[in-house]
Parts: structure tokens; C-alpha cells; sequence
């Protein structure tokens, strides 16, 4: 009579998520611990985390790598960080050449990181949402534990800029997630997360603003404020905004304006505005890093010019 053990094998690769599946659980399907060690020998299949098996060989996609990190990191885990971030479908996130996932777990549980898998003991375990079967964080949580652990503004800028920009999340979510926050890179995050709640939408925008704190003869400068006609019509949301003299500024990002579409609209925004007197300075962002010393005196003339002129019959509409 055989001995040869009876598997389901369907069982396990249904049990498996993103064919990545515990050692423990293939034991308990009845798969024996030299079957397991000679198909990953055989490169049939991995071991891609620490007691997670591959059923599929070599992880070769995102979700397989984040599936055996939720795995290893086991019961309640939540993905946060960079990955979290991207599943939500952000796209301003630095990849990790190492790949790191970040993954939360209960405070009390005590399970340590292992390269590149980050484990994150925290009292505040949020509950997450699913994105193609892996626990991810909600989207405020993930964009401020990936900004908490970058190092370059301009990184930081853009993936603040976006979640704020494509409405996944607000200013004021990102600056409560923040304070409750454990505060390990938070001094990073601090005055990038002050741009935005400046109105800033944009890395260049961040350069701009930048370069007009920096010019004693310019008063503070307004950023994306909608602007209004008398009647209440809108006109447009220009980038930057002097409202003593009714002075737009427009940065014409190549990112945003190789859309024609996009470079239409902004072309007609601006002729909107120049329709109503409102008076109009331009500048690249490439202008914004290369030739600072030309954009102030062109924004010092611009401001004088508008000064010379009767201030236009527009409004920023307040927030409500």
C-alpha cells in the first residue's frame, strides 16, 4: 500500500495570497518539510521572507513581495509607508532600490524587522483597507509614514503636493496624522507640510514661494487662491497672487503643460485674466532653479508695473 501523502493542492493555492503562503500553513495542508526544502532547492519554489514559502519560484511582482512581508509580519499586519502609498495609486513616490516594505503591527506583538522588511510596532493599528487582497493603511497614514522617512525636500514636496492636489487626502488630515504621529522624521516633514497648507500644489511652487519670501519688496504672496469677478463668477486659480495690485504669477510646468490639453486650459486661464486687467508673470521651472536672480527683477518690474495700474475688479473668494 502507499505511504505517499494525499495534498490538496488546489486547498493551498487557494489558502495563498499572491501565491505566497506560511511555512506553518503548508505543514498543516500535510506538505512535508523536505518536500518544501527540495522544491525550493529546485528554484519551483522561494522562500521570499522569513517563513514564507513562494509557491510561484522568485517573487516577480510587487504584490507577491508585499503579500510575504504581510505574511511574516502575521496576524492584524497593515502595509503603510512608500508601498501603501502607490497601492492607493500615488504616483510621486520614490522607488526603494532595496525594496523595503513597511509593515504596522500591534504594540504588543514582537515581531523585528528583517531587510528589507521594516515592522512598525504602534499603539494606533489603523484598519485597513483592501487593495488587490493585501491590508493597506489609509492614505493619509501611508503618504505621512512614507514622507517621515525620506530625506530629499523636493521628494517629500511632490508626494505632499500630490495627495493634497489629486484630493486623496487634505492638509489638515496630513497635519493631524502628523501630531499623532510617533515623531521620528517629523522635523522633515514640518515645513514641507507648511508649504502646502500654504496653498502650495507643486514642487515648483515651492521654489516660487521660496524665491518670493526671499524679496524684501514683495508682500506675502497668495498661492492657488480661487479668484472671483464682483458678480461672483470665478476667473481662475492662479498659481501665485499679490492682491494689493491684482499680480498673477504662473508657473508653467512641463510635467503638467506637455498635456496640450492642460496647456490649453492654462492659456485660456491666463487670457481670462488679462481680459479682466489682471496683470500676468510667467516663468518655467527650469527659470526657477537656473536664473533666480532674473525671476526676482522680473517680479520686482511686474509688481511695479501693476502698481502703476488701477487694481483690477476681482476678489479671492474665501474658503468656507
Amino acid at each position: 500500500m502507499s505511504s505517499r501523502r494525499t495534498i490538496d493542492w488546489v486547498a493551498v493555492h487557494q489558502a495563498a495570497l499572491h501565491d505566497q503562503i506560511r511555512h506553518a500553513d503548508l505543514l498543516e495542508f500535510g506538505v512535508l518539510s523536505s518536500t518544501i526544502a527540495r522544491r525550493v532547492e529546485a528554484g519551483v519554489w522561494d522562500r521570499s521572507a522569513y517563513g514564507v514559502i513562494s509557491l510561484a519560484g522568485t517573487p516577480r511582482t510587487e504584490e507577491q513581495r508585499l503579500a510575504g512581508a504581510v505574511l511574516y509580519a502575521g496576524r492584524g499586519a497593515v502595509l503603510s509607508g512608500a508601498a501603501a502609498a502607490r497601492l492607493h495609486g500615488l504616483e510621486r513616490v520614490p522607488k526603494d532600490p532595496n525594496g523595503t516594505a513597511l509593515v504596522l503591527v500591534e504594540h504588543g506583538r514582537h515581531r523585528v524587522s528583517r531587510p528589507p522588511i521594516t515592522v512598525v510596532r504602534t499603539h494606533r493599528l489603523p484598519t485597513p483597507t483592501e487593495i488587490h487582497g493585501l491590508p493597506v493603511a489609509p492614505v493619509t497614514r501611508a503618504v505621512v509614514e512614507a514622507a517621515c522617512r525620506m530625506t530629499a525636500f523636493d521628494d517629500l514636496r511632490a508626494l505632499l503636493a500630490e495627495a493634497v492636489q489629486r484630493r486623496f487626502t487634505t492638509a489638515r488630515a496630513l497635519r493631524s496624522e502628523l501630531e499623532s504621529g510617533c515623531g521620528r522624521g517629523t522635523a522633515r516633514v514640518r515645513p514641507v507640510l507648511a508649504e502646502i497648507e500654504d496653498g502650495v500644489r507643486s514642487v515648483p511652487e515651492a521654489w516660487a514661494r521660496s524665491l518670493a519670501a526671499s524679496i524684501p519688496e514683495l508682500p506675502p504672496m497668495m498661492w492657488n487662491p480661487r479668484l472671483v469677478l464682483e458678480d461672483g463668477t470665478i476667473l481662475a486659480d492662479p498659481d501665485g497672487w499679490l492682491d494689493d495690485v491684482g499680480l498673477a504669477w504662473e508657473i508653467y510646468s512641463f510635467r503638467h503643460h506637455a498635456d496640450p490639453d492642460a496647456f490649453g486650459d492654462t492659456m485660456r486661464r491666463q487670457a481670462r485674466m488679462t481680459g479682466h486687467d489682471v496683470h500676468v508673470v510667467a516663468h518655467t521651472p527650469r527659470q526657477l532653479r537656473e536664473e533666480r536672480p532674473q525671476v526676482r527683477r522680473d517680479l520686482l518690474a511686474a509688481y511695479a508695473a501693476a502698481s502703476r495700474r488701477p487694481r483690477p475688479a476681482v476678489r479671492v473668494q474665501r474658503a468656507a
